[in-house]
């Protein structure tokens, strides 16, 4: 096993390794060729109390941190997993855990431990603004006991596979307010009332076996009680959840980063070429020796973000940069990786093409690469706005 930054927390990492391990290479493998969602993978951890773990013990939960979580999360990809089909509830939780009334943690959260509800989609992107996320266009009108909701969100993952959704939509028109992040609310959906009475989702086919939709609000009716907090401070509330985001997608993509070294070590120390192994030259060699050192500068920063984050201290400039230094360091490790495999790195069977695919995604999502490079100079270094 190639060293990490840190190797605390080792039951959690143990017993998750040996979760993932028994479905195996050739499950994830398999569930990636049929574009499925892998089901039996996402129940086992469930059972296992893993997808609890933000969950207070009071509530049926683990009572862990964000750091644990992150740890979780980790381990999943670092064991040849992907935990894109379920990080969503470990994020969204924190919208639910911080904001939520006590009527409805009593209300959902037993069953989210329990595995009876699953909490897994956050909608606040959309297709016309992006991540500029005050000037998002989808309206939520009180109307007497009820909001009625009408608007468009893109790339929204897992709704098929979650019962409850996380929804930012705006209940003061823009031009009312005296701040864009004010007039905008928090609403918890439950999935199965609202598709087909208001409610419409359309798959889109991309790059990589991630279940996500374009969604459709038309009159969406949802009982007042579904609002999260209070009303007009949902932009605020909804940081929790979007620095949680950043550093469980940074911890995911330092497992994959290892991954990626260890495999290319294995490989490279294997591979026999002109009567020496490929490693013992210094064009194959070095490349991993500097994507390993990047995975572990990364990885010391995501203990940062979380440390701060589980201290209740404001983190948005850790988990961003823990979230863009992972995923350049990541991506960094899968060239060094494929590069080493050579034609083998492109066969379905070395699984490397598989993460390959996996760990890009995250130079795009859930925020690009130069949005965060844009938040840094200007909210960190104090530099003119660059758009």
């Amino acid at each position: 096993m190639i060293p990490a930054a840190r190797d605390d927390f080792p039951e959690i990492r143990n017993a998750v390794r040996a979760l993932v391990r028994e479905f195996g290479d050739s499950y994830f493998r398999e569930v990636d060729d049929q574009r499925v969602y892998p089901e039996a993978f996402v129940e086992a951890l469930t059972k296992a109390g893993w997808m609890a773990a933000l969950i207070p013990e009071s509530y049926g939960g683990a009572g862990l941190g964000l750091t644990e979580a992150s740890v979780i999360m980790e381990e999943i990809n670092r064991a040849g997993g992907n935990s894109g089909a379920c990080h969503g509830q470990m994020y969204n939780m924190n919208t639910l855990l911080r904001h939520g009334s006590d009527a409805q943690k009593q209300r959902f959260l037993p069953e989210i431990a329990s595995g009876a509800l699953r909490l897994q989609s956050m909608a606040v992107t959309e297709p016309t603004t992006g991540t500029n996320t005050t000037e998002l266009k989808t309206r939520a009108e009180r109307r007497g006991d009820k909001y009625v909701v009408n608007g468009q969100k893109v790339w929204i993952s897992r709704i098929q596979h979650s019962d409850l959704m996380i929804l930012l939509a705006r209940t003061t028109p823009l031009d009312e307010v005296k701040k864009k992040a004010d007039g905008l609310s928090i609403f918890l959906v439950d999935l199965q009332a609202a598709i087909g009475n208001g409610m419409e989702i359309r798959p889109i086919r991309n790059m990589v076996n991630h279940e996500t939709n374009e969604v459709f609000f038309d009159d969406l009716e949802l009982p007042a009680d579904s609002l999260i907090g209070e009303e007009g401070k949902g932009f605020r509330y909804i940081l929790d959840g979007l620095n949680a985001e950043r550093a469980l997608i940074a911890a995911e993509c330092i497992g994959d980063g290892y991954w990626f070294v260890e495999r290319a070590v294995q490989y490279g120390s294997e591979r026999i070429v002109f009567d020496r192994p490929i490693a013992k030259n210094q064009g194959v060699q070095f490349p991993i020796a500097q994507a390993y050192m990047e995975v572990r500068a990364a990885d010391l920063m995501r203990y940062e973000a979380c440390r701060l984050f589980d201290a209740h201290l404001a983190c948005g400039a850790e988990a961003n940069m823990a979230k863009h230094l992972a995923a350049e360091s990541s991506w960094k490790a899968a060239n060094a990786c494929l590069q080493t495999h050579g034609g083998f790195g492109f066969a379905a069977d070395y699984d490397v093409e598989r993460k390959f695919r996996e760990t890009r995604l995250y130079q795009v999502a859930p925020i690009s690469s130069n949005l965060i490079l844009s938040f840094v100079g200007e909210h960190v270094l104090g530099m003119p706005r660059s758009f």
